[in-house]
């Protein structure tokens, strides 16, 4: 593949490049001596939850794979017991080395359907850490000053408001920095808020006299909602161990306006795909029907693509034929005439009774398609009956008693 085309691809969908110039010398170098390039990504693994917004930079590692080059990911089992504090005003609680490790390990499985397993190396910062003394620690430190991290926006905001700023969270920068020496980073992915992190990488390779490595940031993907970004405590986002049902409807929940930006962050289809369907929607193509497209690429890419027409199929059989789902779970009354807001509750459909009371205000609560007003309804049915919460959540009450 040439140096054009594969610019061209590790351009996509970033959002910025430092220095890019220095990255064509990389990639020409690598084309002519055959040496592959080395991907760097860390991963504080802080919880085992992994999102579609977390996958932005993974793919972007995936297409590096896919053109030659080794993707080598770090779990950050010393800088999760101090927490990044990019964006937060508060100190993140620390973790056991114990639970880092569980947490990475289903990380990481997560992150292997995206990634290539034959082109990837798992690195734990102990190997490294692990070793160095207080005399090592000390001349880092001593390559930085305290004007370069108070020009960190949560740095300098924190103390600007008078929140605390521990001494441990200055360090995280240098740690993650101290990685790229590590592993002999080229490259270093991560979202547009790891930017200052990523730099201080080229600040700790040069200090050691190595090639610096360069900055390849993605965009913070936007969630399901299209106002915040994708998080899992606002509950806008698309899971990894979502049902293909779930990832297929979520998808299909988002604005209009977000489809392009889904297709360029968390589809595999090339440029030249996405321009096409970009001109479909102003040419006037009902924007439903790409979105559908959309829904089914983002499906296949973790379950293949039967299962992601299946996903389709049983989506338009609920939405469109106003229809239950072909498999539903059931669930066994636990005592007669039971109070609906207990019921949603220990069902799992919703998550307390104040969800429970307000999904009921809201009209998203039905029993057999007929609606829910009343939270004081008690359920004192001697049938089956379906119970439905929101557009996706379907039960069927089977009265065993």
């Amino acid at each position: 593949m040439t140096l054009e085309e594969q610019m061209n691809i590790i351009k996509k969908g970033s959002s910025e490049i430092i220095p890019e110039e220095e990255l064509l010398k990389k990639i020409k170098k690598s084309i002519k001596t055959g040496k592959p390039l080395r991907i760097k990504y860390g991963i504080d693994p802080t919880n085992y939850e992994v999102h579609i917004g977390h996958l932005v930079p993974i793919r972007k590692m995936r297409e590096f794979q896919d053109l030659g080059h080794i993707g080598v990911i770090i779990i950050g089992d010393y800088t999760a017991q101090i927490g990044d504090p990019t964006g937060r005003d508060s100190t993140r609680p620390p973790l056991t080395a114990e639970k880092v490790k569980q947490n990475a390990e289903r990380y990481m499985e997560q992150l292997f359907t995206v990634l290539d397993k034959d082109k990837t190396e798992v690195h734990y910062q102990t190997e490294w850490f692990g070793k160095m003394t207080m005399s090592d620690v000390l001349r880092f430190m001593g390559k930085f000053t305290l004007a370069q991290f108070m020009a960190h926006d949560t740095f300098r905001r924190r103390w600007e408001t008078g929140l605390p700023l521990h001494l441990h969270e200055i360090m995280y920068p240098i740690l993650q920095g101290y990685d790229s020496v590590a592993i002999n980073s080229d490259v270093e992915l991560g979202a547009t808020e790891q930017k200052f992190n990523i730099l201080n990488g080229r600040e700790m390779q040069k200090f050691h006299n190595m090639e610096e490595q360069i900055a390849v940031l993605s965009p913070i993907l936007m969630g399901t909602c299209g106002v915040n970004k994708m998080s899992k405590s606002l509950g806008n986002y698309i899971a990894v161990f979502d049902s293909p049902n779930d990832k297929y409807g979520k998808t299909m929940s988002i604005p209009d306006t977000l489809i392009i930006n889904y297709f360029n962050h968390a589809t595999k289809l090339n440029p030249s795909e996405i321009s096409i369907l970009e001109k479909d929607l102003k040419d006037g193509v009902n924007p439903k029907f790409i979105k559908q497209r959309l829904a089914r690429e983002i499906v296949a890419l973790y379950h293949g693509e039967k299962v992601a027409i299946e996903a389709e199929a049983e989506f338009n059989k609920i939405f469109s034929q106003r229809d239950i789902p072909t498999e539903i779970d059931i669930y066994d009354l636990p005592e007669k005439n039971i109070w609906i807001v207990k019921l949603l509750t220990e069902s799992g459909l919703t998550s307390s009774n104040g969800d429970a009371r307000r999904m009921i205000k809201q009209g998203a609560v039905s029993i057999d398609n007929e609606k829910l007003i009343d939270e004081n309804f008690v359920w004192d049915f001697n049938e089956d009956k379906v119970l439905k919460v929101g557009k996706r959540k379907f039960l069927k009450i089977r009265n065993c008693l």
